[in-house]
């Protein structure tokens, strides 16, 4: 089969090879390269499964001591707390991280993933988003790649989480057994597999306590604004619900803002659970009860993978695929009510 290049890949693209070599790094908006030309380059990329070969040589004949971690927004309390663990952890094993937030952007991310390539890393751990594995997985050929948080369906790439399904069965639990009925889910991204997983955990648990045509999902997105709209619109219903479960600790921001701001208090009038665990959520008024998942853990889990990946005296295998179980951690946002 013969090799791909640079110029291979030009001539399929019918352009330049100085216009694939800046797509690849990164600058197709520094070069004003159209969007369907860059498209067009990444596609085939992607397709071939193309790595530039200076790429090759520099990680068998040094060792650069840098790890790629790429998150889809580390504005996010959750992924900037997973970061911190991520580095520190890194550190203590002797790499250093290179950074990149993805901004939820699928092929942003591809991009940023092949740029990380041609800045030599000797691994990659990421937070993936989108719903196609090919990148990553062309990049698990030449150096480790390990998913943390979130992973892909069909997929053998390794991979640490939380079992997001427990957790979403488990806070719709205490909210039904506290004899709320109607019982709100905000999601989040619909392409994420975390999120997928709370809203099916969310639905059985809804399902078993013969809530089926009381089940409600809205929302869109892992954002504040979405929490905040999600719940004006949620509380200016006919039937407003009596419990909210805010997919991420971002969702549930714009969730007490919109309470707040419509004269209702929690959990006096709505009964509040959010997923993912900070300690701000101790500082607020009242404590908020949520779905805590092991972060500190997930990072170690995730180094401890790559670094065995690096250094095969190690006791994982390739393929490593974890999950954690989740913790319920009370507090005050959860009424009770007559049922």
């Amino acid at each position: 089969m013969k090799k791909e290049t640079l110029l291979s890949i030009a001539k399929r693209c019918n352009c330049s090879v100085t216009t694939v070599s800046r797509v690849l790094n990164g600058k197709a908006n520094k070069y004003r390269i159209s969007k369907a030309t860059e498209e067009r380059v990444m596609a085939d990329v992607l397709r071939t499964g193309y790595v530039p070969n200076y790429t090759q040589q520099s990680l068998r004949g040094k060792q650069t001591g840098m790890i790629g971690l790429l998150l889809p927004s580390i504005t996010n309390p959750f992924f900037a707390d997973m970061a911190g663990h991520i580095v520190a952890e890194l550190n203590q094993s002797g790499y250093s991280a290179i950074l990149i937030d993805t901004m939820e952007d699928a092929s942003r991310m591809n991009k940023d993933a092949i740029a990380l390539m041609q800045r030599h890393v000797e691994g990659v751990i990421a937070a993936p988003c989108g719903e196609d594995p090919s990148a990553l997985e062309m990049i698990n050929r030449e150096v480790p790649v390990v998913l943390v948080d979130r992973f892909y369906e069909n997929s053998s790439l390794s991979y640490v989480t939380t079992n997001n399904y427990k957790g979403g069965y488990d806070g719709t639990r205490l909210l039904i057994q506290a004899g709320h009925r109607r019982i709100c889910c905000i999601e989040g991204a619909r392409s994420s597999m975390p999120n997928r997983e709370r809203v099916e955990g969310y639905m059985k648990a809804m399902e078993e306590a013969d809530l089926r045509d009381r089940i409600l999902i809205t929302g869109n997105d892992f954002s504040v604004v979405n929490g905040y709209l999600s719940t004006r619109l949620l509380l200016a219903a006919p039937e407003p619900p009596t419990a909210i479960f805010a997919l991420s600790n971002t969702i549930l921001l714009g969730t007490l803002k919109a309470i707040r701001e419509s004269g209702l208090s929690v959990p006096e009038d709505v009964s509040v659970i959010s997923f993912d665990d900070n300690m701000y959520m101790d500082y607020m008024t009242p404590a908020i009860t949520r779905v805590g998942q092991p972060v500190e853990n997930m990072a170690k889990l995730a180094v401890k993978i790559l670094y065995d990946r690096l250094h095969p005296a190690g006791s994982f295998s390739v393929n490593s695929q974890i999950r954690l179980s989740p913790e319920i951690i009370r507090r005050d946002s959860v009424a009770s009510v007559l049922k």
